[in-house]
């Protein structure tokens, strides 16, 4: 049996952990990619070769979540030194540090990108009026242990978050008030929202299960192979990737649940996964240190995958 060896470029670099990664929208520059490490040195990328851009410096800890507005000229971070920074990722210039009182785990941007949304281990969520950075910001409160991450609805009327407390919370932004909780089994990994803002992905245990946003019901849950800690949604939705505690990399139907392939190239549980705004590949963060792009159609001529050699008998491992 003739087949096609994935053959992920790995994007060297960070030192410790990779946990957090995130895609910009594509611009007139192609699209771009942030990574959170627990070095403390988050890195921006061009998203489809994983060529180096540049160094945001600035925390003096770890940092745990890390995201790009849409046409990328800004960044977001939040970390172990209890802050969450605005950069100008053009320059790479710190902007703005907003203080909290406990590590930041997940940063986001409004859809306008006029505002930030953190969450943090103090168990509450805080949006930033980034034109006004100096006011107070909205806090919500009701989780009762840490968050894990939130994010915004495609409409930016309501955010999202989930949390240690096997809770995911739909919150009113205008109001500041929880409308929804949804009780899990086990603590959520990283959620995401799909790029049409209709379907929240949610890792939960070894299950991959994916909701509704329009009514917050739950519509497909896969059994996977393993504890996840991550999961991504292709932009056209026809399939799903994954990772967690074997090391692996999972690649499944979206319609189906059926298992595509699956591949190692981690050396340590991959924390987080995310798929490029045009589908063409994946990103990969994990215990090991690096951060891997992995391609959605092995073999496909993009970015610096010039030619894949199929091997003899290398079958791919399930």
């Amino acid at each position: 049996m003739t087949t096609l060896k994935q053959s992920p470029l790995t994007c060297s670099g960070h030192t410790r952990p990779v946990v957090d990664l995130a895609f910009s929208d594509i611009t007139p520059h192609g699209y771009f990619l942030i990574s959170a490490c627990k070095d403390g040195m988050p890195m921006l990328r061009q998203g489809d070769t994983g060529d180096w851009v540049g160094t945001f410096e600035g925390h003096k800890g770890a940092v745990w979540g890390a995201t790009l507005n849409r046409d990328a000229t800004r960044a977001a971070t939040g970390a172990a030194d209890f802050s969450a920074k605005l950069w100008d990722a053009v320059n790479g210039d710190e902007v703005q540090s907003f203080a909290h009182k406990h590590i930041v785990k997940s940063v986001a941007f409004s859809p306008d990108g006029n505002y930030l949304l953190t969450a943090s281990n103090e168990k509450l969520l805080r949006i930033f009026d980034l034109n006004n950075p100096e006011a107070e910001p909205s806090v919500f409160s009701g989780h009762t242990s840490s968050i894990k991450g939130a994010v915004w609805s495609k409409d930016g009327n309501n955010i999202v978050s989930a949390s240690d407390d096997k809770t995911i919370r739909v919150w009113d932004v205008a109001n500041k008030c929880e409308i929804k909780k949804i009780d899990l089994p086990n603590s959520p990994g990283l959620i995401e929202l799909s790029r049409d803002g209709k379907v929240l992905s949610v890792p939960c245990g070894k299950a991959a299960t994916f909701w509704d946003l329009d009514n917050y019901e739950k519509t497909k849950e896969y059994e996977i192979p393993t504890t996840i800690t991550s999961v991504s949604l292709h932009p056209e939705k026809s399939m799903f990737v994954c990772g967690g505690e074997d090391f692996k990399m999972y690649k499944f139907d979206y319609n189906t649940g059926l298992e595509i392939e699956s591949f190692k190239g981690h050396f340590g549980p991959v924390h987080c996964v995310r798929f490029s705004p045009d589908g063409e590949l994946y990103g990969s963060g994990s215990e090991d240190g690096t951060l891997r792009l992995w391609q959605t159609t092995v073999g496909k001529t993009y970015g610096l995958w010039k030619c894949v050699v199929p091997e003899e008998n290398d079958a791919i491992k399930t």
